[in-house]
């Protein structure tokens, strides 16, 4: 077991050895970021995610303190500073988030909203800039921790998959991999992510079980 102290002031889990490792025996693309999420808090008493590079590194988390406001998941990095802030509009019954930069309350940069048809599509859901420009489609199924985000060209950007042990012994679905090309950016990525996990996560949603 290794412990990992995102914040030296504050108690911490003790964290199983969940470094990822990178797609293809023969090398590695360095320029493709393989992340593991682990869905907890490395604090005790919070709920939230923490992600690890392939090395094992801290490279982002979300802690839940009690105190957060209703509808709103503040993605931060490792000293805690937040870098980014996913929020659910209101009265839209959990379909309908915006992310904004840092802790901003004003001038969203991204608006994620539920694809309503799901019964005859894999999508899940679509990412729009709010300032205009090409988005992205989530597409597969997040209850089994495989899905896929395109671009606007249908160019793969970042995938959701299953952990596995060695010898083939899966983690279960609160430790998975995040692998992200270098056309988006991690932390949006990840953003993505959360929404994902608000909207289909069920019972496992962070804002049901903070408010729980």
């Amino acid at each position: 077991m290794t412990k990992v102290y995102p914040n030296t002031s504050s108690p911490a889990r003790e964290v199983p050895n969940l470094a990822v490792a990178c797609h293809g025996g023969g090398g590695v693309d360095r320029h493709v970021s393989s992340l593991t999420v682990w869905r907890k808090s490395l604090l005790f008493n919070c709920s939230g995610f923490t992600v690890f590079d392939a090395k094992g590194n801290l490279v982002f988390r979300v802690d839940n303190y009690g105190s957060g406001r209703k509808g709103e998941v503040v993605l931060m990095d490792t000293a805690g500073k937040p870098l980014l802030t996913i929020r659910r509009k209101k009265l839209s019954l959990n379909d309908h988030w915006f992310i904004y930069n840092g802790e901003e309350d004003v001038n969203p940069i991204f608006s994620v909203k539920r694809h309503m048809n799901l019964r005859q599509s894999k999508t899940l859901a679509h990412v729009t800039p709010c300032g205009g420009g090409a988005g992205y489609q989530i597409e597969g199924s997040y209850s089994q921790r495989s899905c896929v985000v395109y671009d606007d060209r249908r160019q793969l950007v970042a995938e959701i998959k299953r952990k596995v042990a060695a010898g083939g012994v899966g983690f279960g679905a609160d430790v998975f991999r995040l692998v992200v090309q270098p056309e988006i950016d991690t932390s949006i990525a990840m953003a993505i992510v959360i929404v994902v996990d608000q909207v289909f996560g069920a019972k496992h949603s962070l804002l049901r079980s903070w408010s729980s």
